[in-house]
């Protein structure tokens, strides 16, 4: 088993000190070239214990250094499909707090979707409740978010051109909106998008979503629909997410990324990035 440690900046005392806590046979740089700015080492054949896990775990959120325990084996190659959520995944935002700040409903919206991304809250529930807060605004307000707040999140356009070119194919689902995703489809060339409706009448925002709600159940099964349209497994699917409802879809993958996730993520998933951007990923199947 490998250790891969990366970091936005860091210093060698840092890394010499969980290589140790590591029991790392020797320690390698990793070219800088795949993920600019980010300084990115391989720790060869370390413990793998519990008690290991644990004390790296706890001198890299100390460091603000990202780790992952790694096969040395596993290669960008085994995989066929990188499955996203988007709102504060591939995304900087959640867009449904974006819009409902339109109404100066934001602190209301956001406290709802704040305690459904760490499962406090059944998702169908939370979203019926926050996307009925927005009854009667006007449907321009959706365009104002996507032009004035949505950003790509840190590495997401290395991220996607690398495993682009690798041939892997892209799935954005999400619980949010289809005028997002759509746009975010034409944007990046994704190759599928599933997300909701929300529904519009007379230019407005009815406070209604149209047909079934995707929540972590579909979620999970749109990446078993799509792995099966493209003739893979889901092992051969990474799965990123940030939330509760992200983990169903993460556990049938053959590698789970937890994104600047709620703590019952981030305690899930296989990988976990913390400080360095979505490209992390790149070091750590290089």
């Amino acid at each position: 088993m490998n250790l891969i440690l990366q970091a936005f900046k860091s210093n060698a005392t840092d890394i010499n000190v969980i290589a140790a806590l590591a029991k790392a046979q020797r320690v390698e740089h990793i070219d800088a070239g795949r993920v600019p700015d980010v300084q990115a080492w391989r720790c060869v054949d370390v413990d793998n214990s519990d008690e290991t896990r644990v004390a790296v775990d706890a001198a890299c959120l100390s460091a603000q250094v990202d780790y992952a325990f790694v096969d040395p084996a596993l290669r960008l190659a085994d995989f066929r499909l990188v499955a996203m959520d988007m709102d504060s995944t591939l995304i900087t935002i959640e867009c449904i707090d974006e819009i409902a700040d339109m109404q100066g409903l934001k602190p209301q919206v956001a406290e709802i979707t704040e305690a459904a991304m760490r499962g406090e809250i059944e998702f169908n529930e939370s979203l019926t409740r926050r996307v009925a807060l927005l009854k009667g605004l006007d449907a321009s307000a959706l365009q104002r978010v996507y032009d004035e707040r949505l950003q790509l999140s840190p590495g997401a356009d290395n991220m996607l051109k690398a495993i682009q070119a690798a041939g892997l194919k892209t799935l954005l689902v999400s619980g949010g909106f289809t005028f997002f995703t759509d746009r975010m489809k034409t944007r990046l060339g994704l190759d599928y998008t599933h997300s909701n409706t929300l529904e519009v009448a007379d230019g407005k925002l009815t406070g209604k979503v149209v047909g079934g709600i995707v929540n972590a159940d579909e979620k999970r099964l749109t990446v078993e629909r799509v792995c099966r349209e493209i003739g893979a497994d889901p092992s051969q699917a990474i799965v990123m997410g940030d939330g509760a409802n992200d983990l169903k879809m993460m556990g049938i993958s053959g590698l789970s990324v937890a994104f600047r996730a709620k703590p019952v993520v981030r305690a899930q998933a296989d990988v976990g990035l913390n400080f360095v951007g979505l490209d992390g990923i790149l070091n750590l199947l290089a």
